[in-house]
């Protein structure tokens, strides 16, 4: 007998709801206007530079020291937050206390304050005059106008991120299932790393791709606490900067299309490992 023939996967999903092809169109199109054809415009402003002028831009000193400090404080900041992010996200869903409501709203702040706003009150705080500068500096700690500040910063933006993606899920898992964990003998630790985290995976994740985009691409909350001194504290945001203000556009473009493939290359990484952690775990 004939092998079954395979049914053909087919492309358009049935749905009760009409209008498929209109909002495919729409979506595509949307997305090539607002997102694909500016990226598109920036490569191609690059390119004119050539695969030399551009290996030349990213292997300049002080380019490669900027792109150093952005994507390295930028990963350390986004883990950071998103080990804080979750420790906050489980209190606020697990426990009664008052002011919750409070705390709940505050989480939100940095995404509604300037960048400017954040950046003026971050650096006269951590200043070494400020208020908790001063506390640092009897330390011989120096948190304003160096990496740390940068550091400071970005945990700063990217913690709404890390708190936001985690906690709608936090909610979802039943407690019932804990206490089970607890019955069958399991301790607080196996009950935190075989039940509680393995379903948080994916979200952590997410909080930290987007903690960690946000930083690389932060400019107006860290240009005040960070210095910005060549070779230390400079981001690649601030030298794009001062390439256009030098009416550098070419390296300018050359600058923004390494950060931009850099970027891209990162986040794929954390999807492959989003998708393996729910095919791993099991959960969506």
């Amino acid at each position: 007998m004939p092998p079954p023939l395979r049914p053909r996967r087919r492309f358009r999903q049935p749905s009760v709801i009409p209008g498929f092809g209109l909002t495919l169109g729409y979506t595509l199109t949307c997305l090539g206007l607002i997102v694909l054809l500016p990226l598109a415009a920036l490569v191609v402003r690059a390119s004119g530079l050539g695969l030399s002028g551009i290996w030349e831009v990213a292997t300049d000193p002080r380019v490669a020291s900027a792109l150093r400090v952005s994507f390295g404080v930028s990963a350390l900041a986004a883990l950071t937050a998103s080990v804080f992010g979750f420790l906050v996200a489980w209190v606020l869903t697990r426990y009664e206390f008052p002011g919750r409501r409070i705390v709940d709203a505050v989480v939100d702040l940095p995404f509604a304050l300037p960048t400017a706003v954040a950046g003026i009150a971050l650096a006269s705080l951590y200043a070494p005059n400020g208020l908790v500068g001063a506390q640092l500096a009897k330390l011989g700690i120096e948190a304003a106008y160096t990496p740390l500040g940068i550091f400071i910063a970005m945990v700063f933006i990217g913690l709404p991120f890390a708190v936001r993606t985690v906690q709608p899920l936090i909610v979802e898992i039943d407690r019932e299932i804990e206490e089970a964990s607890a019955t069958l003998g399991a301790g607080r630790i196996q009950t935190l790393t075989r039940v509680v985290l393995p379903p948080l995976i994916p979200a952590v994740l997410t909080g930290f791709a987007l903690a960690f985009a946000r930083g690389v691409g932060e400019y107006g909350s860290i240009i005040f606490i960070a210095g910005n001194l060549p070779y230390v504290s400079e981001i690649a945001p601030l030298l794009i900067v001062i390439k256009l203000s030098e009416f550098d556009y070419g390296g300018a473009c050359a600058i923004a299309t390494i950060m931009l493939g850099i970027s891209f290359v990162t986040l794929l990484v954390i999807n492959l490992i989003q998708a393996w952690s729910r095919r791993r775990f099991g959960y969506v």
